[in-house]
């Protein structure tokens, strides 16, 4: 990853006016290259500062989601498997807002692609998932790009009370309704089961 890091800065920086729409590319050229999105935000708050670098970053990260919906919609099949794996890594009944998801996208090992997928499942259309990753991915880098090099020094004692911190918000911010199955509520046996 060093290398790439290394090799990624020295491109940009001899790109001159081109180096953004490269930075953006990279982007979108980033799961090819397993690099984690954190990775690249970084990367553009020290290239580029704060600002520009979070601008970037925020249409870089959006023109991802936009491929991955794109990509999704176009391979039903592939979807369908995404959508059975998250449901054994998360749950079946688990459903995030988009607040939530936006905290989630800042812990830098929660995968960014499964949260776009979790994005898909609440969103009731094309312009509704797009609003939502929008809103989601500028948290993530705003506060990668800004602070990026300052969270970079963090001792892992502070990083893991800083994810534990994250834990309150995750309760306060979730979805505020309750679905209970038909046989639960009832306490009705399933006939499937062979009941008595």
């Amino acid at each position: 990853m060093e290398y790439i890091s290394t090799y990624l800065m020295a491109i940009i920086e001899t790109g001159g006016l081109f180096a953004p729409l490269l930075f953006i590319g990279f982007h979108l050229l980033r799961p090819m290259f397993f690099l984690p999105v954190v990775f690249i935000c970084i990367s553009g708050g020290i290239l580029f500062g704060a600002v520009a670098g979070a601008l970037y970053s925020v249409i870089g990260i959006t023109l991802s989601s936009l491929i991955f919906y794109k990509m999704v919609k176009w391979m039903p099949n592939t979807f369908e498997r995404l959508v059975k794996m998250k449901h054994k890594l998360i749950g079946e009944n688990s459903r995030f807002t988009t607040p939530q998801i936006a905290l989630l996208r800042l812990v830098p090992f929660i995968h960014f692609h499964l949260l776009s997928l979790c994005i898909l499942e609440i969103s009731s259309s094309f312009k509704d998932y797009m609003r939502s990753s929008l809103y989601s991915n500028i948290p993530l880098a705003v506060v990668y790009t800004s602070v990026g090099k300052w969270i970079s020094t963090f001792s892992p004692i502070i990083m893991g009370s800083l994810l534990l911190g994250l834990l309150p918000f995750l309760y306060l911010l979730r979805r505020k309704e309750i679905s209970i199955k038909w046989e639960d509520f009832f306490g009705v046996q399933s006939t499937k089961t062979g009941g008595i």
